[in-house]
């Protein structure tokens, strides 16, 4: 049994873009657009939300928001008591645009766990290190590619080891790399985004997949030349033209352009690799996009005790 030291948390967790074009599921980038919690322990029993920016409104404001769910299940893994819990979110990521937001809510959760109770659980092999963590919001989450650039900053490949279950690794990443991003107005939830993708693939669309992939690793680690042909994909970005139609419109527009550009994630919201400027974003995209030039996040979610 642990129990709860600490009487409140704050964390900060980046958004990340998966798959990365060929990457499906694998490969994923924490950017640079942050949410905060900050969470307070008490004794009065059940949970509060205040949610500020993204989501305000409509998420919900108790036990069932993420957050909530996910310091739960953190705190269940230490065997640490339930508390009365106090949150206040200020979120920054946008909601159900392919830019990892359901992860980033259930890293931040169990990071705030393991910041309020003893440090050793955060300790190699202790109930709350990194990969339990990864392991817990894949559980969550249903897979791992977006939990795990969120905890560990910088690229990231993500598997699942028969034995061992989730498992993560930061890539080799060029300090000179840089990204844009543009956001619709629009959202789609992941779950439908999945439900478009065919059951099975032929070998040599698999087979050019993998090539591709690997060949974005490289790029991503110092190869910029190569980050045009590395973000190829066949797995599933035009399996899901029918439902993001201006999405894969603007992708095919910066491609021909010669900029790579990808899907991120489930989608909606297109990340290219390069640094486009106001002025050349306008010429590309039309009206309704936001877009964004967010830093690479290096570091990936952190979380102190507040004293």
């Amino acid at each position: 049994m642990s129990r709860v030291v600490a009487d409140a948390a704050k964390v900060r967790v980046p958004a990340t873009s998966a798959n990365l074009g060929p990457g499906f599921d694998s490969l994923g980038l924490a950017l640079g657009i942050h949410d905060d919690v900050t969470v307070r322990a008490g004794t009065s029993p059940g949970a509060s939300v205040e949610v500020t920016g993204e989501g305000a409104g409509t998420l919900p404001t108790g036990e069932d928001h993420l957050v909530v769910r996910a310091i739960r299940m953190g705190l269940e893994a230490v065997g640490a008591p339930q508390v009365g819990l106090s949150l206040s979110c200020v979120n920054r990521i946008p909601h159900g645009r392919g830019l990892g937001s359901s992860a980033a809510a259930s890293v931040a959760g169990l990071l705030a766990a393991r910041a309020l109770v003893p440090p050793a659980v955060a300790q190699p092999g202790g109930p709350l290190d990194d990969d339990a963590v990864l392991a817990l919001a894949t559980e969550l989450e249903g897979h791992p590619d977006n939990a795990a650039p969120a905890l560990l900053g910088g690229a990231t490949v993500a598997w699942t080891d028969d034995e061992l279950g989730p498992r993560a690794a930061r890539l080799r990443l060029d300090e000179s790399l840089r990204v844009t991003v543009f956001v619709p107005a629009t959202t789609l939830s992941t779950r439908l985004a999945r439900g478009a993708l065919p059951a099975t693939v032929p070998h040599a669309v698999a087979a050019r997949n993998a090539g591709r992939a690997a060949l974005l690793v490289h790029a991503l680690g110092g190869a910029p030349e190569l980050f045009l042909p590395g973000t190829v994909d066949a797995l599933h970005q035009e399996a899901r033209r029918d439902q993001m139609p201006q999405t894969l419109a603007l992708v095919d527009a910066l491609r021909e352009r010669g900029v790579p550009a990808v899907v991120s994630g489930a989608g909606p919201t297109v990340l290219a690799f390069a640094t486009l400027g106001e002025t050349e974003a306008a010429a590309i995209a039309a009206d309704g996009w936001d877009v964004r030039t967010p830093a690479i996040d290096l570091t990936g979610a952190t979380a102190r005790a507040l004293v």
